[in-house]
């Protein structure tokens, strides 16, 4: 018997800005979020639902499993509150235990100090379980997270291993990469569904039109690598199951019209190779031209992209006509819609056309702005997000709304 044989707290993280549309993920899976904290959501599961969690969410940076949660405002509270787990039950004799912190607004507040007792705490309690021997950790790592914040601690067992936006078809990264959850999530707060064209100017190594195509064949992002909770001794074995689950889902049929384009041909290359890793290739079509000389046969296409800004690449002048250039191509689309992410402030101007809204998104550290420049839609689809129905296959939004929120 083990804690992973029943119902647990199960904590999923976003990054700052998109914890709305993970909560819409959750919940178009079946579950009950809570409410976010620190980028942070809970709901409740078995170790199935942590499987699901890591396969199919497309904007969570990692799932973790909530272990104990209580006060501690002196190291001596702090080694009682773990030394009283039952760590059989979650690690074997020879497992290897390695330990994070995190401390916001509390008394504890050395990280490191932090991880000592905690490390210390659970080798005591090996030691009672096998008459003093020490833990050989010899065997599978077992990431576990102590989070002290306003004196309460949340002690977490990480699930994912590698960070969630590691779909493992990149490769190899082109100059200043947006990671595949913020990508996700971009698409996610577009109009953009699989029935519409798409379109990223600025694809760099394809990643957005990557996770376009996985989203219009409604592939879960997490089906083809492995993770954490696969070598958890005591765990059940779950992961097979849920891969048939995310298998019968696939639409294999499905016709997409999304196309890549940039003016560097080796990032096209890296894109198609990216494409194809992901086994979207046979969806995407990239090519080399600049964001100036776009242009589509289709009407009320949608516009997802990262281009350059002032932090990664291009500066001054030149970026100022790069992006009035991309506006002026904008203006001789078809009821197109376009949404933007970058960091300067200028876009607006630069553009030549004011956003019906802007958001705050961080891609990595940096604080950025994301664009919406709405066209009409198709005949007969609602624009009006307060009537239309939420939620979708996989988390994805319902983008017959206005905002896909």
């Amino acid at each position: 018997m083990s804690i992973f044989d029943g119902g647990m707290k199960i904590r999923v993280s976003a990054a700052s800005g998109v914890e709305a549309v993970l909560k819409r993920e959750l919940a178009a899976l079946g579950y009950s979020p809570g409410g976010a904290d620190r980028g942070r959501i809970d709901f409740e599961g078995t170790m199935r639902d942590v499987a699901r969690a890591n396969i199919f969410l497309r904007t969570a940076g990692r799932v973790r499993v909530v272990l104990a949660e209580f006060p501690a405002r002196t190291f001596d509270e702090l080694y009682d509150g773990v030394r009283a787990l039952r760590w059989k039950e979650i690690i074997p004799p020879d497992g290897a235990v390695a330990v994070s912190a995190k401390s916001f607004a509390s008394r504890l507040f050395s990280l490191r100090d932090i991880q000592k007792t905690v490390k210390k705490a659970v080798a005591d309690s090996y030691a009672a379980e096998h008459g003093g021997a020490r833990m050989p950790e010899s065997g599978e790592r077992y990431d576990v997270e102590a989070c002290v914040s306003s004196d309460v601690v949340s002690l977490t067992l990480d699930t994912s291993g590698a960070g969630l936006h590691k779909r493992g078809y990149r490769v190899k990264l082109g100059e200043a990469p947006i990671r595949e959850t913020l990508a996700a999530a971009m698409l996610q707060l577009s109009v953009w569904r699989a029935d519409r064209p798409f379109l990223d100017p600025f694809c760099g190594s394809g990643t957005m039109a990557v996770e376009a195509a996985l989203i219009g064949t409604r592939t879960a992002p997490g089906l083809g690598r492995t993770f954490a909770f696969e070598r958890f001794a005591l765990a059940p074995p779950v992961a097979d199951g849920v891969r048939a689950e995310a298998e019968e889902l696939v639409d294999r049929s499905v016709v997409l019209r999304i196309r890549g384009s940039d003016i560097d041909p080796a990032a096209v290359r890296l894109a198609r190779e990216h494409a194809e890793r992901a086994g979207m290739g046979a969806h995407i079509h990239f090519q080399v031209q600049d964001a100036a000389d776009i242009s589509s046969r289709f009407a009320h296409g949608v516009i997802v992209t990262n281009p350059p800004y002032g932090e990664r690449l291009m500066k001054g002048a030149d970026l100022r006509e790069t992006y009035a250039a991309f506006g002026r191509a904008f203006s001789r689309l078809d009821e197109w819609s376009a949404y933007v992410i970058t960091s300067c402030r200028s876009f607006e101007k630069d553009f030549g056309r004011k956003a019906d809204r802007v958001r705050t998104l961080y891609n990595s550290e940096l604080e950025c702005r994301f664009y919406r420049f709405l066209g009409a839609p198709p005949a007969g689809r609602r624009t009006d997000s307060a009537k239309a129905p939420r939620g979708g296959e996989n988390g994805a939004a319902d983008n017959n709304t206005e905002d896909g929120e």
